[in-house]
């Protein structure tokens, strides 16, 4: 049984555009299950980088949430582009779940496309390979018109035990709290207002 109080890390990028810095703004946002924001917590990671990972683990390692952080949520397995985020690596250093969710099911022909701009494009598609099959999710909440499909991969936990978590995090939307709590918060400090969903 989990905990209806779990402290689960959201993580989302903020927006960024070609011509800006190469530093982009990364938000994290513990939740208590999926009722409210317990922490905020920051850190910039490279544009299309490789250091995702580790400024991920520094971030959380740097804060006072380690002791009590249970899961990790990541909207999307990149960052920053093509920051892209070694989730077994992560999962292993902080000693907990790391929980991939997207709304869309990737398209790995267009991904694996786009990666070969890359010099290094043999390592960066093996972190998207490694990050495991890609399961569905039907969200239902009281504020969804009908239940909708959502994706995600894992490491770290029982299928079962994602599912659960999942479940109790979805609350307004198809999206998880803590990620969609983060992808407000990183909208509003660069745009100066949340503009989409994340």
């Amino acid at each position: 049984m989990l905990k209806p109080q779990i402290r689960i890390l959201g993580i989302d990028d903020s927006p960024h555009y070609k011509g800006q810095s190469n530093k982009v703004l990364v938000v994290g946002v513990l939740f208590r299950g999926g009722d409210y924001l317990d922490n905020l917590i920051s850190t910039f990671v490279e544009l299309d980088g490789r250091d995702s990972t580790d400024k991920i683990a520094q971030m959380v390692r740097n804060s006072r949430i380690l002791g009590t952080l249970r899961a990790i949520m990541l909207d999307g397995i990149a960052l920053a582009g093509f920051n892209i985020i070694d989730i077994h690596k992560l999962s292993e250093s902080l000693g907990c779940p790391v929980i991939v969710v997207t709304r869309k099911k990737p398209n790995y022909s267009a991904i694996q496309k786009a990666l070969k701009k890359f010099s290094d494009y043999s390592e960066r598609w093996e972190l998207i390979q490694k990050a495991g099959e890609v399961k569905e999710y039907l969200a239902k909440t009281k504020q969804l018109a009908k239940p909708t499909k959502i994706y995600f991969q894992f490491c770290g936990a029982s299928e079962e035990t994602v599912r659960g978590i999942l479940k109790l995090t979805i609350k307004h939307s198809a999206i998880p709290e803590p990620i969609r709590i983060a992808h407000i918060i990183g909208q509003g400090i660069v745009l100066g207002e949340s503009k989409g969903r994340a």
